[in-house]
């Protein structure tokens, strides 16, 4: 509960000036620990199962700041969340947007609000992640069928009552049904650094090469893989060099070697292959949630050149290709691909393609929008279910001229230097992120016109 402290002030006037103050407290009627919920979590709040809070489920959303945004979103209507973490999830269906917040000194939960009215949809359990409280822990979004999840996890080592062992290092997984916040805990006991991921029906950890181990969002049930339980396909030269589990896709898992890639128990690259490229050649970058694989091939001719395709998760079919001048300096690493809402469109970088139907001879034409003669390099972030991608002019989405892009044309239309570009639509309501003067992040929702 708090108090609000209200100072009146009289001056009096007759040869000296005496200063009074009167307090005034005044009891709100608050939430019992606060609206995150403080006190309720701890160690305890770290056991599987329950039910997450809903907490000021009717509270109207912060009237938003009018943003510079694209024309084509109407900022005289929307929303605005300040505070939390600098990353959020979304659910397309239902319609969510879920970020991290501090609630007290060490402890930590997950808010979920109603993409269309910003008003809080419910709240989780407050918990404390292993990674400590310096850092905002991972949150991620899952798809599995119809039901959505939402994901945080952490890594470190398990002290107390509740440690399998004495230091036992895990990942710390909780799992929340989209639906109403029903909150799951799982620890996976895990040596090495991890890499999670939910770009499939359940969460993948992963050691960065061939160990790997799905956690099923719905038990918490953990099936571990060894590199052994990988099954490379017959024929396959290059399928055990520099073996990786990519992702994990509806199928099984994708897994590449040094220049080929399968998806275990599916499709094999080689028999897959984008016309006129070397069929021991594919690489894959970058895999969606949509069930898309984004993956690099070498040209048969004109050296200096790769054709790069989108392939269809479940089946390996090329959907798109596009080609470009090969880097003289291979990236660390290549952009991640995003699609929009309804999986029709797919950008990464400075790629863009339109998904919608095959063209009638095969794959359809995608672009590559490298700098060329006269023409600046455009790298996009976002792209929506009308074909509008945005991105900015130059090498990498940091500085460089906003700029809204077509793909039926391909052709940049440049924006004011002050435009904000959405990161994401949901609902047919596009996410804009900044932060306020305090530094702390702000999350925009403004609607199509």
């Amino acid at each position: 509960m708090g108090q609000r402290i209200g100072v009146v002030r009289a001056a009096l006037v007759a040869g000296a000036a005496v200063l009074a103050l009167l307090l005034l407290l005044a009891m709100c009627g608050g939430q019992g620990k606060g609206k995150d919920g403080e006190g309720a979590g701890g160690d305890g709040a770290r056991k599987a199962g329950g039910t997450a809070s809903a907490g000021p489920r009717g509270t109207a959303p912060a009237a938003p700041p009018r943003l510079a945004v694209p024309a084509a979103y109407d900022t005289g209507r929307g929303w605005r969340i300040t505070g939390g973490s600098d990353q959020y999830a979304i659910a397309q269906e239902p319609a969510l947007v879920a970020h991290v917040e501090r609630s007290g000194a060490e402890n930590f939960l997950v808010r979920a609000y109603d993409a269309r009215t910003g008003r809080q949809a419910w709240a989780g359990r407050p918990w404390r992640p292993l990674s400590g409280s310096a850092h905002f822990p991972r949150l991620l979004s899952l798809q599995d069928g119809d039901d959505r999840f939402f994901v945080t996890w952490s890594y470190g080592k398990v002290s107390g009552p509740d440690a399998l062992s004495t230091g036992d290092s895990v990942v710390a997984l909780d799992v929340y049904d989209a639906r109403d916040g029903a909150q799951r805990h799982v620890d996976l006991p895990w040596q090495g650094v991890p890499v999670v991921s939910a770009t499939g029906p359940d969460v993948l950890v992963t050691d960065g090469a061939a160990t790997a181990t799905t956690v099923d969002p719905r038990t918490g049930r953990a099936s571990a893989l060894t590199p052994g339980d990988l099954a490379p396909p017959k024929g396959c030269k290059n399928c055990r060099s520099k073996t990786e589990v990519r992702g994990l896709t509806a199928k099984g898992l994708l897994v590449s070697g040094s220049t080929e890639f399968w998806v275990r128990g599916g499709w094999y690259s080689a028999e897959v292959a984008p016309r006129d490229t070397a069929p021991a050649s594919g690489v894959p970058t970058s895999l969606t949630a949509s069930g898309r694989v984004l993956a690099k091939w070498q040209k048969k001719e004109r050296d200096g050149w790769e054709r790069w395709a989108v392939h269809d998760a479940a089946t390996g079919k090329v959907l798109a290709t596009a080609d470009c001048r090969r880097p003289a300096i291979e990236p660390g690493a290549h952009p991640q691909a995003v699609t929009s809402p309804s999986g029709d469109y797919l950008v990464a970088g400075n790629l863009a393609f339109d998904l919608r139907q095959p063209a009638p001879k095969g794959a359809r034409t995608g672009h590559c929008l490298q700098e060329r003669e006269g023409v600046k390099p455009v790298t996009l972030v976002s792209v929506t279910d009308d074909g509008t991608a945005y991105g900015t002019t130059g090498a990498s989405a940091a500085g460089g001229t906003p700029v809204q892009l077509p793909l039926a044309t391909a052709t940049p239309a440049a924006l004011p230097d002050t435009t904000l570009l959405p990161l994401a639509e949901v609902a047919n309501i596009a996410l804009f992120r900044t932060t306020d003067r305090q530094d702390r992040p702000q999350l925009f929702g403004h609607p199509r016109r």
